[in-house]
């Protein structure tokens, strides 16, 4: 077992499942934990009971055992995205279609399993708004690119901090005379790549798309690329580029506006404005265009069954993906104004046969729900406590939608199997991707501060996929002293019970869902906070 103790402000693990393992390689630790070499099934046995809730101690190896700690190496371990993997799997990709930045997960016998170490001198992170100008540089050891872009001046590094003198991830563009800020404001990350595989986004998800300092080569494969941007952008929607091409200095820069130019042309876009280096398009609204363009123009119109919405691991085509009848005729996706669209039944509600009446009774539901969240969590939390939220299961996205008055960013995941209403999620003015929580998330360990799991647990033992897993996959994404909310089952909450030593996690709450007024009474809600711990190497530098 792992020891611990703690006082107000940090908790250091001590015995040697952190402080040496911290250092050691994966091998060595499993080897030294369990007995098991390289060759050994690291995940098999442990998928198979996993995912049985409810058995009592002692049945089928469900007593949990103590996680060891990745290597310090691996603090940064996005597991789905891990380019060592590719290479240990011998994985045959084509390198110019960028497939080895794409998604590859690693079979049950090759993860971790393993608690992900924060870096080293790791601390609490700085809270917003001050967040946006500072962070703290050994929560982000990656110093290189404030001496690679000194002249840029993005990021300075300043003794203990990062500074960005601009305010954050910030781009400026000299527009029409008109200063344009677009500022990313602690947005938690999604990482991708435009490759083979289509966005995780439904069609018609976003009003603009940027571009900035753009290297892409938008006319490689037909133009594929700029047509998955089309896809996912609105009625209307716009395109700003920022490239060498857009003021052509030489006769390539030359060659290849001509050429982009000719492309969107047939795409139907128009110049919006362009001055200097920059260029904005912007998309029809009808599809009249389409309709107009003479027999044989590339790119194709998309054909009729082809569902522009699929994307989870769906291949891109390049295709103009046209509208539907309803957007063709309204001349646009006739969603309300922000923030009234956030409460208002979005027009594509019809797609999956829901009523105006069921919608806002489950936002009025989970608006009841999310304020006794807070009343459980007020004990423990400030105004400025949380700032990057995840809600694992969104359906509709009323959870998100209830936090309209926190100073909060909410991811809303939806299932790749279940009703895509992802699309209903983006009409809220909601931002959110397809995941499956079979899988690892695309983004950074340490990423969130509040993860909402309604029924995920339920859910995946339905797929028949590993609760282990997931719990260190939550572990993975959350941060130190991040709070974790589990409603679901009886049997779900006794089983993660089990877990809360091993992950350094404590109760904040419990209670039953009856007190929500609503008609799950069978449900509980479990509150986590999860603490700060460190290996014996982050201990070194504190010290």
């Amino acid at each position: 077992m792992i020891y611990v103790a703690w006082d107000d402000e940090k908790e250091f693990i001590h015995g040697e499942s952190a402080l040496e393992y911290g250092s050691r390689s994966l091998k060595e630790t499993w080897v030294l934990l369990f007995g098991w070499d390289e060759d050994s099934d690291l995940g098999g046995k442990q998928d198979e009971s996993a995912t049985k809730f409810g058995l009592e101690d002692g049945e089928d190896g469900i007593i949990p055992k103590s996680f060891p700690v990745c290597d310090d190496r691996h603090s940064e371990l996005i597991p789905c995205l891990d380019r060592n993997l590719i290479y240990q799997m011998r994985l045959k990709l084509d390198l110019t279609l960028m497939e080895h930045y794409e998604r590859h997960c690693p079979p049950a016998e090759r993860r971790f399993n393993c608690l992900i170490p924060p870096p080293s001198g790791y601390k609490i992170p700085i809270k917003w708004p001050k967040s946006r100008d500072e962070v703290w540089k050994a929560n982000i050891p990656h110093t290189h690119l404030a001496h690679e872009k000194s002249d840029q001046n993005w990021m300075v590094v300043k003794g203990e901090k990062i500074i960005f003198p601009g305010g954050g991830l910030i781009f400026t563009t000299e527009l029409t005379s008109t200063l344009l800020h677009l500022q990313i404001e602690e947005i938690p990350a999604y990482l991708g790549v435009l490759g083979t595989k289509r966005l995780p986004y439904p069609s018609r998800s976003f009003e603009l798309a940027h571009c900035s300092r753009c290297r892409i080569d938008w006319l490689q494969r037909d133009g594929i690329l700029l047509l998955e941007l089309d896809r996912v952008l609105r009625p209307g929607g716009y395109f700003a580029y920022s490239s060498p091409e857009a003021y052509a200095q030489d006769e390539e820069d030359l060659r290849i506006w001509r050429e982009m130019s000719a492309l969107v042309e047939r795409m139907c876009w128009k110049i919006a404005a362009k001055k200097n280096q920059t260029v904005i398009w912007v998309k029809p609204l009808t599809n009249d265009c389409y309709m107009e363009r003479e027999a044989g123009t590339q790119p194709p119109i998309c054909r009729s069954d082809e569902d522009p919405d699929a994307v989870w691991g769906v291949p891109m085509e390049p295709c103009i993906t046209p509208y539907s009848d309803h957007d063709h005729k309204t001349k646009g996706s006739e969603l309300a104004p922000w923030p009234r669209r956030l409460t208002e039944p979005p027009p594509r509600l019809a797609d999956f046969g829901y009523s105006n009446e069921m919608f806002e009774k489950d936002t009025e539901l989970w608006q009841r729900r999310v304020g006794n969240y807070w009343n459980l969590l007020s004990p423990k939390i400030a105004s400025d406590t949380l700032r990057n939220v995840m809600d694992m299961k969104a359906n509709l996205g009323a959870f998100g939608a209830a936090l309209k008055e926190k100073d909060v960013w909410v991811m809303n995941v939806v299932a790749e199997d279940g009703p895509n209403t992802l699309k209903l999620i983006y009409d809220r003015g909601l931002i959110g991707t397809v995941h499956s929580w079979c899988e690892a998330f695309s983004t950074y360990p340490r990423t969130y501060d509040l993860l909402h799991a309604w029924t995920v647990f339920s859910d995946i033992e339905k797929k028949g996929c590993s609760a282990e897993d997931l719990l260190l996959e939550m572990d993975r994404i959350l941060r130190p002293t991040g709070f974790i909310i589990i409603r679901d089952k009886p049997p779900v909450i006794e089983f993660v019970k089990k877990y809360l030593q091993a992950l350094h996690w404590e109760v904040v709450a419990t209670a039953e869902s009856s007190s929500d007024s609503d008609t799950e009474g069978d449900d509980f809600v479990f509150v986590i906070q999860k603490k700060l711990w460190l290996t014996s190497e982050s201990l070194r530098d504190s010290e």
